[in-house]
């Protein structure tokens, strides 16, 4: 079953050049998938036109089976940012049960609390997010998600700016989540974490899919995932 289906979305920002460019693709339920492509490619643009963050122009996405922009298709899909904006007024506790009360489910703040032990953050779920580091902030995202276990959770460049340890307990989480039948879209330059964890990766560049395939067999062909992308960067220069 496909969690998520992208078919043949296109977006343009000046009605000129597409940002995103007849792209398909689909992330079944129990997967986890790679996004990878240089800056620019459209890998953002694409993602925010998933969650509806920018007006569809042409093109269908649905989410569990729903159209993206329906309600029952906003419950099944979290968006983590690239960026780390978070309300710096609130505790993380208070941010997770605000994030929980948006989508309508019950939060076990003692697994959350739990989970910031584990990422080397004990002691610091009622505290204040003003007081966060920029690594914390990021791992208070991955928290919330872990605790909300939506069946789609798309990860934007998310990973960035965490300590190795805490790295390696993402990862064991996603693994998990893909036990339990959820869905990762993983969204990263951190080819090694995609060579471990990806069941399929999908190249985007210029706003086209230049690779969906599954992990293991692009490794086999060209050694490694950075080698692959920069064999295509390396015939595209030619």
């Amino acid at each position: 079953m496909a969690l998520l289906e992208i078919e043949s979305l296109s977006y343009s920002y000046d009605s000129v050049v597409k940002a995103v460019a007849d792209v398909s693709f689909e992330v079944e339920a129990g997967s986890i998938v790679g996004l990878i492509g240089p800056n620019g490619s459209g890998k953002s643009t694409l993602i925010k036109n998933v969650f509806d963050l920018l007006r569809l122009q042409s093109g269908r996405v649905r989410i569990g089976g729903y159209r993206h922009d329906h309600p029952h298709a906003r419950a099944h899909g979290m968006y983590l940012s690239s960026n780390d904006y978070l309300p710096e007024f609130l505790t993380a506790r208070e941010y997770v049960a605000m994030t929980a009360s948006l989508y309508g489910v019950a939060v076990d703040h003692e697994e959350a609390a739990d989970l910031f032990r584990r990422f080397a953050m004990a002691e610091r779920y009622d505290h204040l997010i003003e007081d966060f580091s920029h690594g914390m902030r990021k791992k208070t995202q991955l928290v919330s998600a872990l605790v909300m276990r939506r069946p789609l959770t798309v990860i934007d460049e998310t990973l960035n700016g965490i300590d190795l340890e805490a790295l390696r307990l993402a990862e064991a989480e996603f693994e998990r989540a893909r036990d339990a039948g959820r869905s990762i879209l993983l969204c990263t330059h951190d080819f090694a974490v995609l060579e471990r964890l990806a069941d399929r990766i999908v190249l985007l560049d210029f706003g086209q899919v230049i690779y969906d395939a599954p992990a293991g067999d692009l490794v086999e062909e060209h050694g490694s995932l950075a080698a692959m992308v920069f064999d295509y960067l390396e015939s595209e220069a030619r």
